[in-house]
């Protein structure tokens, strides 16, 4: 399973990196290659939203299906510390499937919005030009 994870991670590391280089300011020349290649990226990067959702189902089959202490003695240290491990590791995988659809959503709005900004700009032009 840690392998999921890390694809994910990746993932959103590679999101966050584009989303870094749309949104500097001053990137002009490099702007106009990253917009080309992120609108090439956001279709297989789409595969990520069903990927997520399978990975938060798979953290609640764990929840649901966890061991409990019904009493107070029930459990030994070492299976309750083992439990509290597994919430921590789950808390910390739901905040990475979070990041990595919010970066996606992100990603998406910033492109399409440089993307208009281009044409709205090539349209200015052209009626500049007509003037």
């Amino acid at each position: 399973m840690a392998l999921e994870w890390v694809v994910l991670g990746y993932a959103a590391g590679a999101e966050a990196i584009m989303l870094l280089f749309l949104t500097l300011p001053g990137l002009d020349g490099l702007r106009r290659g990253m917009v080309a290649v992120v609108r090439s990226a956001l279709k297989p990067l789409l595969s990520l939203v069903p990927f997520c959702l399978f990975l938060l189902m798979d953290i609640y089959w764990k929840y649901e299906t966890r061991p409990t202490c019904d009493q107070e003695h029930a459990c030994t240290p070492a299976e309750h510390l083992r439990h509290q491990k597994s919430i921590m590791k789950s808390q910390r995988n739901a905040l990475l499937i979070g990041a990595a659809l919010l970066l996606y959503w992100l990603l998406f709005s910033v492109t399409n919005l440089i993307v208009r900004l281009n044409q709205l700009n090539q349209r200015v032009e052209k009626l500049k030009r007509q003037d």
